[in-house]
């Protein structure tokens, strides 16, 4: 023992330090260590060496000092290790200085990475720092350089021999931000060192793990504090788990830019709870991102990998294709969609639209299935991705917590990643974003030099001629704005450039149904591809019927402008039919049946050129083999809702210049490309740089009450990327208390009280079962009131096809020739016929537009829903489909509700009876109160433009019943519409009347009642046990009189009065009737002025006051507790003589 303490003190010694003067010998250091534990008594010149032996017995004479314990033997070998290494740094300097001399210079050291990094130092996720952002760092705290070379020795302990080999470990463990401030603070005055020898002093003597602990100022020293607590975990074996590609696919997989960035993604998700990743489409990060997931063993331990996308056809398709590059059968690889899906117990990647996977946080907030959720496409800023994204930054520290990690990727090709990053509601700590660069060749942008502004579909159509008579190979991808375009764009190319293969174009109908089963049961084979001939715009001659060679170039649009007519006849002799170079021409949209959609992924047929005319579905989501050209028409259709009114309409607009890049993006994936942009530089320059987010610029009341049903109170404090406007959550929470899904918040209190609660009403169990029904809140209030006389499975029919838009075709459209036109008027008169019929007559007929609905869905299911009943009858095939499909959705969800019902989907359903009509009615007007319009009168009917009009309580405007509804020529006094679309007037759709006294019985929420009226006056209902009133009421704030309506009495004294009136004459308690002969005073004296002048009133009254008992209900109830309660108040009514009596039989039952 005193041999280890004599070479310790030796060793502390051979330091040439100047003797301690007086002074410094009185003066008390104290070296406080981490655990709380202090060091006193050592030389103040150099606080980690101990002092001598003669300069310890001075001190020991001192006082204090005597009673301080000596150093235990642990503590001295650990200061002997600080000294040691002490010393190595004193020589690090020379090493350094001759490392410099031969030292690369910065530019090439940018482009090696050191392996012996990996793992330990900076991640490769994070971006090199500049030297601005090193010379910033170094006025931050510091974090000493020694600290490395410590965690290093405590996993080799046995190398304290060798010096050497241990000073090149710790220079080359040294993390790359102190090793640049030790070069620049080499030359500095002593105290830094010393406080950081402080810090090894106390880091060393603690017993624990490794930490360490910064002032956290800025984001830079967030990162490293983050960085050496995740080199503190033990280091665990990595997982892999194989994957049997075939060579052709991993050839194909090599050649994506992911695909280099593998490491840098992994580790990022390995370090990080949550990151972004930003890549151009085309990249590859939607098909490989879950493979390397799947690879690293995030889909093992019975957990799944969950990607959503926002469109059903990028989930199928991605799917199916991420399935064939794993060889891996579709029970692993699976998706879910709204209607089907192919998840089993067995599946490991599940891709879903991102409804799908709101729903299951509604069941398993915590999502416990999953090991890690991809959010793709998320630049689309689609309401679903929004909210997700906000649940999912909450769900994951969750998750962490209860040491069930799990991992958040948000993908996307252009993002605004400030809406991620800086904001510091969604995450505190800013997710690493990691840009993939796309492999993309270089694609040259033509501007037009003039901007069409009406006719882009004819500059569209001439700019592709031109392309395919001209251009060298290469498919042609189009952009245009909605599905009505696409298919006259279609149309109009077919017929310049026939492509003939197989018999007529009649094969493609037979191939329909055939495609449809083949597709689902195996997509391995390829189907014949024949040109797309669109159901709803099917024409009767087929397309390669020689007399159209003499038509070719007519102009065939939708919107049968005479300028665009007059355009197109122009163009005549250049667009002349052209059968020698055939172009393969497919649309593409979302709502396209998917064995349609799946032909564009497939090569064209031999000797021709493929063409693809899209809606923006192209722009993302898909990747299109072979696009070598875009004509880019620059607009987008999408839909504008009015804030105050709700009008919605459908408006073409300039879309942002992120779409438009993207669009471009589409030429440059194969090889070098070209887009053809229809408008100048100049219009470029004014777009939008994004997209506007869809949560901005929709009403939000199903998304407030679905966050109400996850127990989200305070919709205005959730994360959301993008936040919707206050007044939409205000607008949207009052919707919601009128329709009974949340509580009412309280009418007094002080004002911002009341403000707040206007914002945080709890749900109601009626607004559960609300939330549970797949549609928005007015129509899950239909569903909820539809079990009365046996009316649910017409509701549900009703429900399910105004929530599918536009069932029936759009026959309005100009005709190409006079052999069209005659079939066309056909068609549009067998439809007015049919609509007709399934309109009815009588009670039926006030049901209105909503009839003709409930008509065509049974008609349809009675015929087998076929594509051909459907063409004869004007309906469109698609949306009767889903409609079926929808129906079959809303019974399961109303059965799981409320079992006792046990209803199901009847495809024999008879027509409603005329009270179950009634029925319907009424119940349409409770889910469609604030969509109720009354037939303009009075002083408006001076205004022509009044003339047949209504009027409704949001709007200034006249509304109007559409030529097409059942009740354009029946204008009833009342009606409730579904929604308001402005085209050239505002019209409104789904209208059916109702009566005007059903307006205050069904929505007393929206009308103010007058007094109670003295003629009939007030009664007792025997039924109800209530004192009743006839009342006179307005609605809302349009003040339009309603009948008077019977309802209960307002609450207040003068209910009391009158419960006490009918008490005394028997009515309430037949058992006192009897009574009533002897009263001392008549009742009536109860409700007079003077009565508070006779006691027995005022003892009476008091009583059923005291203990508020207004109804035969509230009495029943006091007196199973209280039997005598009124005995004495009422005897005071009766002469004493009867009183024993009475008290025998009391309470009178």
């Amino acid at each position: 023992m005193g041999k280890l303490r004599k070479k310790h003190n030796w060793k502390g010694r051979q330091q040439s330090d100047p003797p301690p003067s007086a002074d410094e010998e009185k003066t008390e250091v104290v070296v406080e260590l981490k655990d709380g534990s202090i060091l006193k008594g050592v030389d103040e010149s150099n606080a980690l060496v101990l002092p001598s032996s003669k300069s310890k017995k001075n001190k020991s004479s001192l006082p204090p000092i005597s009673k301080k314990k000596p150093l235990t033997k642990k503590q001295k070998k650990e200061l002997q290790k600080v000294l040691e290494r002490k010393e190595k740094k004193a020589q690090r300097a020379e090493i350094l200085a001759k490392l410099a001399e031969v030292q690369l210079p910065e530019s090439e050291l940018k482009l090696l990475y050191t392996t012996s990094k990996l793992g330990t130092g900076e991640k490769l996720y994070q971006a090199k720092r500049s030297a601005d952002e090193v010379k910033d760092e170094d006025s931050g705290p510091k974090i000493s350089s020694v600290s490395g070379a410590n965690r290093k020795r405590k996993w080799e302990e046995d190398d304290d021999d060798d010096e050497e080999e241990q000073k090149a470990e710790e220079s080359s463990d040294v993390d790359t931000s102190s090793d640049e401030d030790e070069d620049e603070q080499e030359d500095e005055v002593s105290n830094t060192t010393d406080m950081s020898e402080c810090k090894e002093t106390s880091s060393v003597c603690q017993e624990t793990k490794y930490e360490v602990k910064v002032e956290q100022d800025g984001e830079k020293e967030k990162k490293i504090s983050d960085q050496e607590k995740v080199q503190k975990k033990p280091s665990e074996p990595a997982i892999f788990i194989p994957v049997d590609r075939s060579p052709e696919v991993q050839e194909a997989r090599l050649k994506l830019p992911v695909l280099a960035e593998e490491q840098v993604i992994m580790e990022a998700v390995r370090e990080n709870p949550s990151i972004v990743i930003c890549g151009e489409t085309g990249s590859g990060k939607t098909t490989q991102v879950p493979q390397f997931l799947y690879e690293a063993g995030y889909a093992s331990g019975g957990r799944m990998i969950g990607i959503t996308e926002p469109r059903r056809v990028a989930a199928v398709s991605m799917s199916h294709r991420v399935a064939k590059e794993m060889n891996l059968p579709t029970q692993v690889v699976s998706y879910q969609i709204r209607y089907e899906g192919n998840v089993t117990s067995d599946t490991k990647i599940k891709f879903m639209t991102d409804g799908v996977l709101l729903k299951e946080i509604q069941k398993d907030f915590l999502l416990q299935k999953y090991s890690a959720i991809i959010i793709d496409e998320a630049h689309e800023r689609s309401v679903y991705t929004d909210i997700l994204i906000g649940l999912l930054s909450r769900i994951v520290p969750l998750r962490n917590k209860k040491g069930m990690p799990m991992k958040l990727l948000i993908m996307s090709a252009t993002l605004r990643v400030e809406d991620f990053t800086e904001n510091q509601r969604l995450f505190r700590t800013p997710p690493p974003v990691i840009k993939v660069d796309a492999r993309q060749f270089p694609v040259t942008i033509h501007f037009n030099k003039r901007t069409p502004l009406e006719d882009y579909t004819g500059e569209v159509f001439h700019k592709t001629c031109k392309i395919h008579r001209m251009l060298p190979p290469g498919g042609i991808l189009v952009f245009l704005t909605g599905q009505a375009e696409v298919h006259s764009l279609c149309r109009r190319l077919r017929k310049a450039f026939p492509f003939r293969k197989g018999d007529t174009a009649t094969d493609e109908e037979a191939e329909t149904s055939e495609a449809m089963r083949k597709f689902k049961k195996a997509k391995q084979k390829k189907t014949v591809s024949l040109p797309r001939i669109d159901l709803d715009n099917y024409s009767a001659l087929p397309v390669d019927e020689g007399d159209e060679d003499r038509e070719a170039g007519i102009g065939d649009e939708e919107d049968g402008d005479s300028d665009l007519d007059l355009g197109d006849d122009a163009a005549d002799g250049e667009e002349k039919a052209d059968a020698s170079i055939p172009l393969y021409v497919l649309p593409l949209y979302s709502l396209l049946a998917p064995e349609q959609q799946a032909k564009v992924f497939r090569p064209p047929p031999p000797g021709t050129r493929l063409c693809v005319i899209a809606t923006n579905v192209a722009e993302t989501s898909l990747t299109i083999p072979g696009i070598k050209y875009v004509v880019d028409c620059g607009r987008v259709k999408k839909r504008f809702y009015d804030k105050v009114t709700g009008v919605s309409s459908f408006k073409v607009t300039w879309t942002s210049q992120a779409s438009a890049n993207q669009r471009a993006g589409r030429a440059g994936r194969t090889e070098p490309g070209h887009c053809y942009r229809l408008y100048s530089s100049a219009v470029f320059g004014d777009f939008a740089l994004f997209s506007e987010a869809e949560i901005t610029r929709r009403p939000v009341e199903d998304l407030v009450l679905q966050m109400k049903d996850l127990n989200i109170e305070k919709v205005v404090n959730f994360p959301f990327p993008t936040p919707p406007s206050t007044e939409a959550l205000v607008a949207a929470e009052q919707l919601l208390v009128s329709l009974g899904a949340l509580e009412e918040p309280p009418c007094t209190g002080r004002l911002k009280e009341m403000q707040r609660a206007k914002l945080s009403c709890p749900i109601t169990p009626l607004g559960r079962a609300m939330a549970s029904f797949p549609v928005a809140p007015r129509y899950a209030k239909m569903l909820a009131l539809g079990k009365q006389q046996d009316c649910l499975p017409y509701v549900i029919a009703v429900v399910a096809a105004m929530t599918v838009r536009e069932i029936f075709e759009d026959l309005d459209r100009p005709a190409r020739s006079e052999d069209e036109s005659s079939k066309l008027n056909q068609r549009r008169a067998r439809l007015t016929q049919m609509r007709r019929l399934w309109a009815g007559q009588g009670a039926s007929l006030l049901l209105g537009d909503l009839m003709i609905m409930l008509g065509a869905v049974g008609a349809c299911e009675f015929a087998g829903c076929t594509p051909r009943f459907c063409e004869n009858s004007g309906l469109r095939y698609k949306a009767m489909v889903e409609i079926r499909k929808l129906r079959g959705q809303l019974t399961n969800a109303v059965n799981a509700v409320c079992p006792e019902v046990g209803i199901f989907v009847d495809a024999k359903m008879t027509p409603p009876t005329e009270h179950q009509v009634v029925c319907l009615r009424q119940i349409v007007l409770a889910g469609l109160g604030d969509h109720l319009a009354r037939r303009a009168q009075g002083d408006d009917l001076v205004d022509p433009k009044w003339k047949n009009a209504y009027k409704t309580p949001l709007m200034d405007e006249p509304v109007f019943i559409h030529p097409n509804s059942a009740l354009f020529k029946k204008l009833p006094e009342f009606v409730v519409y579904q929604e308001v679309m402005e085209t050239s007037k505002m019209y409104m759709r789904g209208v059916s009347a109702v009566e005007a006294e059903w307006v205050p019985q069904f929505l007393p929420q929206y009308c103010h009642f007058g007094s109670p009226l003295e003629s009939p006056s007030p009664w007792f209902c025997s039924s109800t046990g209530t004192v009743r009133c006839h009342r006179s009421s307005t609605f809302f704030r349009v003040g339009w009189q309603l009948p008077a309506v019977e309802m209960e009495y307002p609450e207040g004294l003068e209910r009391y009065k009158l419960f006490a009136k009918f008490l005394l004459e028997g009515q309430v308690c037949p058992a006192l009737k009897k009574h009533s002969s002897h009263l001392l005073s008549n009742p009536s004296i109860m409700l007079k002025t003077w009565a508070k002048l006779q006691p027995r009133t005022e003892a009476f009254l008091g009583v059923l006051v005291s203990k508020k008992v207004d109804c035969r209900e509230a009495l029943h109830s006091v007196w199973k507790t209280e039997e005598k309660f009124l005995l004495t108040a009422y005897c005071q009514w009766l002469p004493e003589s009867v009183h024993q009596e009475v008290a025998k039989s009391w309470p009178p039952l």
